[in-house]
């Protein structure tokens, strides 16, 4: 990417530049990729990118734009490249020490929303009341999103990874929720168990997760803008990819409200096995799992008797 003077970088050329390289190298929506780093380099809108074609990019820019280029052609996400992945309608920051939240974990969101709104004594639209539990948080983006559209609900987030808790607690900053949530760190629902208001037993209208839960003998197929970038505690849920599920399976049902709600993520592969173990908790009610957007089994809901 040498500029002489008959060759100028113009937003035009450059976007041309890394579609032809990200195509060639086989990487997922190229001019997409593209135009949502080049943007990122020039500090603008994507839509700016079109505005001002023939806009020339200094050296420092070009600079900036190779070194995302050689990181993107090593199948590095593009989330992490520009620092933020959208969720839910909201942007998240996002680096190395959290797993990018994904089109599918808002299946969770939409449901607690619609739960509310319909469930007399949960809150309502504003979720006047709720005390929630967000386990395994990750960059927060359930428990903040859930939040920023439920106004009066409190929130308590736990995640093993002090590093993530930071993450998350950036993402709660940025939108207007640090007020109303509480950020703990420790493994699943060990940190509830010594607070003031979750401790207790029936104290919380909905407990979500999105725990590890990518199997062993699945593992060798994961993408490798994935395995090879995104954090592996995040990701690998054990042998059958249901080691977490049970453990959350033993010590939430205690914690929710008779009628509260548990819904955990979990791999399309074994939405049956998790079913099962779900409908044999003699605390849990109304099993049943959860469609995502590109209709697979994505995530396990009951409700407390």
């Amino acid at each position: 990417m040498t500029e002489t003077a008959t060759q100028i970088w113009t937003t035009r050329r450059l976007l041309a530049w890394m579609n032809e390289a990200f195509m060639h190298n086989g990487l997922d929506s190229p001019r997409l990729m593209a135009e949502m780093i080049l943007s990122h380099v020039l500090g603008c809108q994507r839509l700016r990118l079109y505005m001002e074609p023939d806009r020339p990019a200094t050296e420092l820019e070009r600079n900036n734009l190779r070194d995302l280029v050689s990181r993107a052609l090593k199948h590095e996400p593009v989330q992490y490249l520009v620092g933020e992945a959208w969720f839910f309608g909201l942007p998240f920051s996002v680096d190395k020490r959290v797993l990018i939240p994904r089109p599918a974990t808002q299946t969770i969101v939409e449901y607690v929303l619609q739960h509310a709104r319909n469930t007399p004594g949960f809150g309502g639209a504003s979720g006047d009341g709720v005390l929630l539990a967000d386990i395994c948080t990750g960059s927060g983006c359930i428990a903040t999103s859930l939040l920023y559209s439920m106004k009066m609900a409190r929130a308590i987030a736990t995640d093993i990874s002090a590093d993530a808790l930071e993450v998350a607690r950036l993402n709660a900053i940025r939108h207007g929720v640090i007020d109303r949530i509480e950020l703990l760190e420790g493994d699943l629902t060990a940190p509830l168990l010594a607070h003031p208001a979750a401790g207790a037993h029936e104290s919380l209208h909905y407990i979500v997760s999105n725990p590890p839960y990518i199997p062993d003998d699945e593992w060798e197929a994961v993408a490798p803008n994935v395995k090879d970038h995104e954090p592996h505690g995040a990701l690998r849920g054990g042998a059958d990819g249901l080691g977490f599920l049970r453990r959350l399976l033993e010590s939430a049902p205690p914690l929710l409200k008779p009628g509260g709600m548990l819904l955990i993520e979990i791999a399309e592969s074994r939405f049956r096995q998790a079913e099962e173990l779900a409908a044999a908790n003699p605390l849990l009610d109304a099993v049943r799992v959860l469609n995502d957007l590109e209709n697979k089994p994505r995530v396990v809901v009951a409700t407390r008797k």
